[in-house]
């Protein structure tokens, strides 16, 4: 961990730091009630402290039109205020970074993963050439605060979470091809604040911990870089079709593989959500694999434990996994934990 990701608001009383093993090490997990701080949230209240990602700037007259064509999102004509979910891929489709950006007319702000800024730049450093634009990582002096909120912010850089993860019932063709039902809705946003003025951003507001965030995320099948993806994942697999790639627009990079799937095939893997057995003496862990008949189908990639829906899992599974059938998680013979699965992505 850098300091640069070592949360100020860690000594706001009640604060309980994620452990050190967890990715989101380096900010509150919790402040003594995740229950309460999830109820928190669902009813648009409180904040939590997501000053661990990563924050890079792009600056210069080119900035839109060059991350237009790096990427999967139409970003050519963000407004001032505009935000975006967008993805680069690998010349094979694969996913490779995820980008929360928000432009305010003069800067593109992007948040990540945290640890992944530094990669980031390097990439898009070597993608300038001679075009008017500069890149930097500025997660040093800036911080992400999350807030349960479907609006911008009106005075300063907001990444809002699409229209697609915030109902229900899907919004257009491309979405009920992928996720036509969502089995819980995510309402976020996140706001860019200098790290230096956070305690007074969130001053006199309830805060909520990342267990309560995730418990959320997880319930509506939102997916998340390093959680739901790896080396092998294309976007149709966990559900980012329409909200992180538009299908209409000019050439990037991976494009041929993503639209190769869209018109001609189907996803080999797809994006579940588990509901686990409550009652098990062993608690599920990310990495976990996903059985079948015996065989190994897939692999838990984020666990959380919900207010009402009690212990909850995402996992990629094989396509072919029959949809209709309980599946177990864990490691046999005495470590399996049953599991009913519900769709996110169907086709």
């Amino acid at each position: 961990m850098t300091t640069a990701t070592v949360s100020p608001l860690l000594g706001l009383a009640g604060a309980c730091p994620a452990p050190e093993s967890s990715r989101d090490a380096g900010v509150p997990w919790h402040y003594g009630d995740p229950h309460g701080e999830q109820r928190l949230l669902q009813r648009g209240d409180g904040w939590v402290d997501l000053s661990h990602r990563g924050v890079v700037t792009v600056t210069g007259p080119d900035r839109l039109s060059w991350l237009h064509s790096l990427t999967t999102q139409h970003v050519e004509a963000l407004a001032p205020g505009e935000s975006a979910l967008d993805l680069i891929l690998s010349p094979h489709g694969h996913v490779e970074h995820e980008l929360h950006l928000v432009d305010d007319g003069t800067t593109t702000w992007i948040t990540v993963e945290p640890g992944t800024a530094p990669s980031l730049v390097a990439y898009l450093d070597r993608m300038r050439f001679l075009l008017r634009v500069e890149v930097a990582d500025v997660s040093a002096d800036f911080a992400v605060v999350g807030e349960p909120v479907a609006a911008r912010h009106p005075d300063r850089p907001t990444y809002v979470a699409p229209r697609e993860f915030g109902t229900l019932e899907a919004v257009d063709a491309a979405s009920r091809k992928y996720v036509p039902v969502r089995p819980a809705v995510w309402v976020a946003r996140e706001v860019v604040v200098p790290r230096a003025d956070l305690p007074a951003y969130v001053d006199g507001r309830p805060g909520a911990g990342t267990w309560a965030w995730e418990a959320l995320r997880v319930a509506a099948g939102v997916p998340r870089l390093g959680f739901e993806t790896d080396h092998r994942t294309i976007p149709q697999e966990v559900g980012w079709v329409p909200s992180a790639v538009h299908l209409d627009k000019g050439c990037y990079r991976g494009q041929e593989t993503v639209a190769r799937v869209h018109n001609l095939g189907r996803p080999p893997r797809r994006l579940v959500l588990l509901h686990l057995d409550g009652s098990a003496v062993r608690t599920p862990v990310p990495g976990d694999p996903v059985l079948h008949d015996g065989r190994e189908v897939g692999a838990l990639t984020s666990v959380a434990l919900h207010a009402e829906l009690g212990p909850i899992a995402l996992a990629v599974v094989k396509r072919s996994v029959p949809v209709d059938v309980d599946l177990l998680v864990g490691p046999e013979p005495d470590g399996v934990v049953a599991a009913a699965q519900e769709l996110v992505v169907t086709a």
